[in-house]
């Protein structure tokens, strides 16, 4: 469970111009953070629109109506970016048994590049541990180099590629003719 007991951890200080320090806290969210995770949340699904696979993205995975359950939920980390004050970014990670799987992240373009998916990421796995899981998943759409080096970097690889298209889709049909 996250809650206020926990401590927050600090994301590695960047320097990201002319002596300008910043220092990035990553922490577990609370209630009084849930109208920006609905932002941040719908910030995310804006961007995964137009991606490649984005739409069925949105279509598998429905809008979360409820953030006050996940944040109580004790198998749910809800982590939040919080540069000075605002928060930034968010992770969801939820533990299902052997495995903690990280169902959502996102940091706002602007603060990317601080530190705070690494530091999101290394607190959800250590989440996961701590309940017990041995294995971590998550998702990338294609073509989503951002996340996919947040998971490389994390020593989190692909173990299995899920394709797809329309069946209405002339390009499938003419590849699978006999």
């Amino acid at each position: 469970r996250t809650g206020p007991s926990q401590p927050s951890h600090r994301a590695q200080s960047h320097r990201p111009a002319a002596g300008i320090v910043i220092d990035p806290v990553v922490r577990p969210a609370r209630s009084d953070d849930v109208d920006e995770l609905i932002a941040l949340s719908g910030a995310a699904r804006a961007a995964l629109a137009d991606q490649r696979g984005g739409p069925r993205w949105l279509e598998e995975h429905p809008v979360c109506e409820d953030w006050t359950t996940r944040l109580d939920d004790p198998l749910t980390s809800v982590l939040v970016a919080d540069l000075d004050g605002l928060v930034v970014g968010y992770l969801v990670a939820v533990v299902d048994g052997p495995i903690v799987n990280v169902d959502e992240v996102y940091v706002r373009p602007e603060a990317r590049e601080l530190g705070f998916g690494d530091t999101m990421l290394a607190d959800a796995l250590e989440f996961g541990r701590a309940r017990g899981a041995s294995l971590v998943e998550g998702e990338a759409l294609p073509g989503d180099r951002t996340i996919k080096n947040l998971f490389e970097r994390a020593g989190i690889t692909a173990r299995k590629i899920i394709v797809s298209a329309a069946l209405s889709d002339p390009a499938s049909a003419a590849g699978a003719s006999r």
